[in-house]
């Protein structure tokens, strides 16, 4: 045990990518979970309760009982910047040429043998503390309260760009014909409500990138990605605590 917690505290300050799978278990008996390697892979984060990981995990399901609770995994190392998960989502969305519901952000890899360069895809997180909606004065934006999506009802919205200021991921626009802010709603209205299984974004990825699911069914792939031992996943801004349910990993 004692030489267990002098490898994570070695971790946590050195700074790593990768664990084997007889770490994470070493770090399993000590009541810990990794819970993902943040930008630049320079900051190990644990928790010491597997429970409070994600919000699919038990006392987490019960306070956010969502069925289908919809996700999304990023798996950013196959993403080519080829954009054309933009232009299904313009077009299944009709966004603006000025707007967006889902970017692709670029890092530069230094110090990469083979990549010098790498993608991040952004959209909405769907939170499920979601900053967006306690600030709204008219609640025009608000979570679904059968499948946790964070939706906008543009008939309540008054511009007052309250939920922009406050979302930590800058997912949101103010879509001038509308007069009302817009955003990624994973094609709810669209695509889900009409049948498909698939957001416009995941659909259209050649890459197999965005990987769209139910956190709320142990059996779906989200799911067993997400809580697999030996795989790193991390989720974007931890610190806002809004506990997203979009997350990303390599691989």
């Amino acid at each position: 045990m004692n030489k267990m917690k002098l490898k994570l505290d070695k971790l946590i300050n050195e700074g790593v990518e990768n664990l084997s799978v007889e770490e994470r278990r070493g770090f399993l008996k000590m009541g810990l979970v990794v819970t993902g390697v943040f930008a630049g892979g320079s900051l190990l984060s644990v928790t010491s309760n597997v429970d409070k990981a994600f919000a699919s995990a038990n006392q987490f399901a019960e306070k956010y009982p969502y069925k289908p609770h919809y996700s999304m995994i990023m798996h950013i190392d196959r993403c080519i910047d080829c954009e054309l998960c933009k232009a299904a989502c313009a077009e299944t969305n009709k966004v603006p040429n000025y707007g967006f519901r889902t970017q692709i952000l670029e890092r530069p890899i230094p110090d990469g043998i083979d990549q010098k360069r790498e993608f991040l895809p952004v959209l909405c997180n769907h939170c499920n503390v979601a900053q967006c909606t306690r600030v709204c004065p008219t609640k025009a934006t608000y979570k679904n309260q059968q499948n946790g999506i964070v939706m906008m009802d543009t008939s309540k919205c008054i511009g007052c760009l309250s939920c922009q200021l406050a979302c930590p991921y800058n997912a949101r626009y103010f879509n001038e014909e509308k007069w009302a802010v817009d955003k990624c709603n994973f094609c709810f209205d669209t695509r889900l409500s009409k049948g498909e299984k698939l957001t416009a974004c995941s659909d259209a990825c050649p890459a197999g990138v965005r990987v769209f699911g139910d956190l709320s069914n142990q059996r779906d792939r989200v799911y067993k990605e997400v809580h697999t031992v030996s795989r790193t996943v991390w989720v974007l801004r931890p610190e806002a605590g809004t506990k997203p349910n979009v997350f990303y990993t390599r691989g």
